[in-house]
Order: structure tokens, then C-alpha cells, then sequence
């Protein structure tokens, strides 16, 4: 194990300002000979951790396999809220499972959080982790009606301490009519992650970084291969990869991805009430105050928003809405030091997955779909598969099974809309380039050009010279789209990313651009 992290190896150009504020994360050799454990775990962001960690606590033997570093992916561009206040709200959630659906979601989420916090007590984990209150308020499209709906259906959830306040009385923020959700959490995510790495280790567990999975095979004893052609042999394999690589079509109509944006500002200490924030637009704004402890003067306002699908929109124009909507909201920043994106998965019925992945072997489980609650969704997720790998009972099991399918207008609307858009996306097969020629392309900048038949994904570094690659994504087919925020090629129709030359950095697809 080193203990050097190159904080520019994650999934995008941008850095968020986790890795900014903390020490070196340990980073470890790639796998270099075969293995046999109990459960090998793809993905080192806070899922595969927290389910390594927890299986490994149990008395399991477990690998963890991860293509870049520790947190490299888009656990590292979180904006690190603890919240069971879910996104597209109880009222909905109730609509599509039932009282007791919504009520277990609520569940779960509020178990997440307290088993962060149990974890950081047990691990002497030094992140930062605290308690406090969230609010949750009024867009101008909204109505006060809206509110009260919300608050009784999260009181039929069993969040019965959900209240209704004219305002959140917040120092530097006026919410005006809100929703506080009481003991809520924050963190610091890499901190975090660090603490949770060091106990894996300890407990006897491996992990490997720059060792990417090509290959996983269920089965009465599952396998995973690697590019270099080494193979882990184990009872069980976990999937945390954000998105499955694993799963060509099924998942992937399930779920839409989305580009989200986030903003670190400067601002006065305690200029602002430490709390989380969340709006009712749509899409929505999500904010908080991370402390700066070597600072006396100033406290980190993180603010995040302007998701839309990835692929689409202009990623500069969406970033420049949310640090104008910023300085709108909060007067006292000072300067702005940190913008970045990261990418979410958006389930078509609101509630992500975690358990066995749909048409494979009994024992190849997921966790995806975390939309904004990757953290809280994360740690539930290794819980519940912690649980179905031990063979425990679990009460979320079927919440949260991946081949649920949710028969309910809502859902069914928006899983059309979904599927919609990405038969509209593969149109791009048929239309000319971006522009005409490489000499169009500004040094820096990347863009489609047309080849005879085929499309050409051509990106000009700053010094001018032009690399090519294919600009079809080897997922199924699309054509990838440049995203000069990320200095990356995005694929609009099912969200892989890959960087300027072509090289994988998120699936579903699980190999880089052809050579043009």
C-alpha cells in the first residue's frame, strides 16, 4: 500500500473540494496473481467500502477491485448529505409503494445515517461527521399546500418529528415557509473513506486499485477477470459501480443518468446556520456549510444543482445558473474555489436498487441508482446485501429488489419518457458532425466529425495537435457527445463517460472508444 492519490485521477476534468481538503488516501497495487475469497466487490466508492467493510466484520474474506482510485469515481464528487428527506418525496413514494413502501424507505435511510455515525464511533474515524437539522423549502412554482402534504405524508412514513416553520430562522439564509427534518447528518466524505479503507485492511480484507473488471461470472462459485487476465474466485460478487457494467439492456431502461453540478464558496465563519438545505424546484438546489478547521475566518458553502440528462445542455451554462442562483441566495460568499459535476442515476419509480442483479446467478448482486443519496443509499445498500449474502432477513429486500417492476402511472410515464429520449438520441447516427472540419476545433475543445459513414470523436489538446477515436459508445451503439466542463466524451443515451482520448471512465460501457 502507497500512501499517494492523484487527485486529478477521478471521472472528470473539474475537482470537488473533498480532495482539496484532506490529507493523501491510500492507494494500492493493482492484482497481480489470482485469488479465492468469500466475496469479491467491484467498486472502492462509499457502496463497495461499506459492504466490504461490513462482510468483512462478519468473519468474510473479501477483495475489493476499483479501475482508478479510492473514491475516484463519483463518491468523490458528492456534496456529502446524510438525509432520509428523499428527493422526489413521500407524498410520491407513497403514490408508487404503499404506506408501508414509503414507510420503509424512511426506514432505511434514517438507519444509513446512524450507521455512519456508528461506524465513525467505532473506527475513531476523525471526518468531520456531525448531527444537525434540514429544511426543506418552498420553489417559486410551489405552493404552501405542497409543504403540508409532504410533512403528513413523511408523519405516515414515521418521521413524526417533521415540522412545519413559517421559516427556519437560519443566520444568512432566509428559507421562508419550510419543512425541518430533525437530526439529519453531514460529513467529509474522503476522510471518511479513509478511516473506513484503514479498517478493511485491518480486518484481513484486500484491496486493489488500477485493476479493471472485464468479466463476472455468477454461479456455484463466481468470478470476476480482470484486463490483465487475473481472476478472483468467491462465493459472491457486489457490483458497486454506480452504473452496471455488467448488464447490457435491463437495468439500464430502468434508470436515466443525469449530470448534477456542484459549487464550494468562501464565506464568513458562521455567516451562515450549519444545516442542510433543499429546495422544491425541479430540478432541485441542495446546500450546505462545510467547517474549514484550519481556518479561523471563513466556513466552505457548498451548493449543488441544474441536473439535467447527461449528454444534453451545455455543462458551462448550467454551472454558470447554479453560481448566479448562488450569489442571488447567499450575498456573504466571497469567492468562489471549487466547481464540479458529478454524474447521479435516476430510477424511473424514485427509489434506487440494491440486491440481486436481474437475470444472472443468485449470487451477483448490485447497488445502483443512488440518485442524490449516494452516501445514505450506499450505506443501506451494503447493509442490505450484507444481510442477503449472510443469508439475514432484511425488511428492505423487496423495496429495493432490481427487478421489481412498478406498475403505477407515475413510474410507467416516466420510464417511457426515459426511453424516449434515448431512441431520439440514436438519431445522431444519422446527422452530419459538430462542425466540418478538425480546424474548427479550438485547442482544449473535442467535437463530432463525420467520416463517410462513420463518426469520428476528435479532440485537439492544447497544443494543437488532434486525436481520434470512434465516436460510437461500445455500449450499444450511441454517439458520444463532448462535454467541455469535463474535457469528456458523454454518451447521451445510457451515461458512459469516457476521457478526451477515448479511455473509459464510467460505464455501462466497460471498454474505451475504438481506434478511429
Amino acid at each position: 500500500m502507497s500512501d499517494t492519490i492523484d487527485p486529478t485521477h477521478t471521472s472528470g476534468a473539474t475537482q470537488s473540494t473533498w480532495f482539496a481538503t484532506t490529507d493523501a488516501l491510500p492507494t494500492f497495487w493493482p492484482l497481480r496473481e489470482n485469488l479465492t475469497v468469500d466475496v469479491v466487490v467491484v467498486g472502492a466508492g462509499i457502496a463497495g467500502l461499506t459492504t466490504a467493510y461490513l462482510l468483512g466484520k462478519a468473519g468474510k474474506r473479501v477483495a475489493v477491485l476499483e479501475d482508478g482510485e479510492i473514491a475516484s469515481g463519483e463518491t468523490g464528487r458528492t456534496t456529502a448529505h446524510l438525509s432520509n428527506a428523499l428527493d422526489d418525496r413521500y407524498t410520491t413514494l407513497e403514490q408508487l409503494f404503499g404506506q408501508e413502501g414509503a414507510r420503509l424507505a424512511a426506514e432505511s435511510h434514517t438507519a444509513a445515517i446512524d450507521e455512519i455515525e456508528k461506524i465513525v464511533a467505532a473506527e475513531q474515524i476523525d471526518c468531520d461527521f456531525s448531527r444537525l437539522d434540514g429544511y426543506l423549502f418552498l420553489a417559486k412554482e410551489n405552493t404552501p399546500q405542497e409543504l403540508l402534504d409532504e410533512r403528513d405524508a413523511a408523519h405516515r412514513a414515521g418521521l413524526t418529528g417533521v415540522e412545519w416553520l413559517s421559516d427556519a430562522g437560519a443566520t444568512g439564509f432566509q428559507t421562508g415557509e419550510c419543512l425541518r427534518f430533525p437530526n439529519q447528518g453531514q460529513f467529509h466524505i474522503l476522510k471518511y473513506l479513509r478511516g473506513v479503507t484503514k479498517a478493511i485492511v485491518a480486518q484481513g480484507g484486500q484491496i486493489f486499485t488500477h485493476s479493471h473488471v472485464t468479466d463476472v461470472q455468477g454461479g456455484d462459485t463466481a468470478l470476476v477477470r480482470t484486463t490483465e487476465g487475473f481472476e478472483v474466485r468467491a462465493q459472491a460478487v457486489v457490483v458497486a459501480t454506480n452504473t452496471p457494467c455488467i448488464d447490457r439492456v435491463v437495468m439500464h431502461t430502468k434508470q436515466g443518468a443525469y449530470r448534477t453540478y456542484a459549487l464550494g464558496a468562501q464565506i464568513p465563519r458562521g455567516s451562515v446556520t450549519t444545516a442542510l438545505y433543499w429546495d422544491m424546484a425541479d430540478p432541485y438546489h441542495y446546500i450546505r456549510v462545510q467547517p474549514v478547521p484550519d481556518s479561523d475566518s471563513h466556513d466552505l458553502l457548498i451548493v449543488g444543482g441544474e441536473d439535467h440528462s447527461v449528454g444534453h445542455d451545455d455543462p458551462e451554462a448550467r454551472l454558470a445558473c447554479l453560481e448566479e442562483w448562488t450569489r442571488v441566495h447567499f450575498p456573504a460568499i466571497s469567492s468562489i474555489d471549487f466547481r464540479w459535476s458529478g454524474q447521479v442515476l435516476e430510477p424511473n419509480d424514485s427509489l434506487a436498487y440494491a440486491g440481486r442483479n436481474p437475470l444472472d446467478e443468485p449470487n451477483v448482486y448490485i447497488i445502483t441508482g443512488d440518485s442524490g443519496h449516494g452516501m445514505t443509499h450506499g450505506t443501506l445498500g451494503a447493509m442490505l446485501l450484507r444481510d442477503l449474502i449472510l443469508e439475514h432477513s432484511n425488511p428492505w429486500e423487496q423495496l429495493y429488489d432490481p427487478g421489481r417492476v412498478t406498475l403505477k402511472a407515475e413510474s410507467l410515464k416516466e420510464f417511457a419518457r426515459e426511453n424516449a429520449r434515448v431512441v431520439a438520441d440514436y438519431t445522431d447516427l444519422l446527422t452530419g458532425g459538430d462542425v466540418s472540419s478538425a480546424e474548427d476545433i479550438a485547442p482544449g475543445s473535442g467535437a463530432v466529425l463525420r467520416q463517410g459513414v462513420s463518426k469520428v470523436a476528435v479532440y485537439k489538446d492544447q497544443e494543437g495537435k488532434v486525436h481520434e477515436c470512434s465516436a460510437i459508445c461500445p455500449h450499444l451503439g450511441c454517439v458520444v457527445h463532448w462535454n467541455d466542463l469535463e474535457t469528456s466524451w458523454d454518451c447521451p443515451c445510457h451515461g458512459s463517460r469516457f476521457d478526451a482520448y477515448g479511455k473509459l471512465l464510467m460505464g455501462p460501457a466497460n471498454k474505451d472508444l475504438s481506434p478511429s
